[in-house]
């Protein structure tokens, strides 16, 4: 058999486990949106957790489904999620596509039990959004974050929270809380990105793009972020 005639049995050979393996990521970032979704709507179901008017004046929410905490103790593991923004150049329109990020931490305060937690942070203004759009970002460092008040009157303090770029919320065991999540970092993750739109394509494409549509399986993540806060209110 020719030299060529074999490398092209060997392609061919190959080319399901390339697109099996290109399925299955295609199939993990579509699971993780709509778990994405799913936390959202659970949270919001509830008036107590993230006060509304604290989401009305945020541009992006990043939602981290499931991220298991005890690996964080060694390092090297992250939980993965997505942040979804307004739309305009302002941030006054819908809310757009999603754009897949990984959330790294090693820090003892990282850790609330061994167990899986969603985590959820609020963008509040475009200095936040710009940080995140970077390569990688350091939570307290790069990027100044708190814990997220939680509760009806906590908009009573609402001056004080704005003065930070991100505030950050956690639930575990049905109970949500803020958490501190400084020193730890937040990513763009390529792969996921690629995966879920198919090509190469970075997550400042994502958001400042409006020609970007949101998969399918994000499209319960934005529904209910926009049924719960439609407009940005400065």
């Amino acid at each position: 058999m020719k030299p060529w005639v074999m490398l092209m049995a060997g392609l061919l050979a190959l080319a399901p486990i390339s697109l099996a393996g290109s399925a299955a990521s295609l199939s993990t970032e579509q699971d993780r949106l709509q778990n994405a979704g799913k936390v959202m709507q659970e949270i919001l179901q509830v008036p107590d957790d993230i006060p509304r008017d604290l989401l009305d004046k945020a541009r992006c929410v990043i939602v981290m489904p499931s991220v298991l905490k005890a690996a964080f103790v060694v390092g090297g593991s992250y939980g993965r999620g997505a942040m979804v923004c307004r739309t305009g150049k302002d941030f006054t329109g819908p809310w757009g596509a999603p754009a897949m990020y990984a959330l790294e931490g090693g820090s003892v305060g990282f850790q609330i039990g061994g167990e899986a937690t969603d985590f959820v942070l609020l963008v509040i203004n475009d200095r936040g959004v710009d940080s995140l759009l970077r390569t990688k970002v350091k939570l307290g460092a790069d990027a100044s974050v708190a814990v997220g008040p939680k509760g009806r009157t906590a908009s009573a303090d609402t001056d004080a929270y704005m003065r930070s770029e991100i505030l950050a919320y956690s639930r575990a065991r049905g109970a949500f809380a803020g958490i501190s999540l400084e020193g730890s970092t937040l990513r763009p993750d390529g792969d996921g990105n690629r995966d879920l739109y198919g090509r190469e394509i970075s997550a400042t494409e994502i958001i400042r793009e409006s020609a970007v549509r949101t998969p399918e399986a994000g499209q319960a993540l934005d529904a209910t972020l926009q049924k719960a806060s439609p407009q940005l209110k400065p």
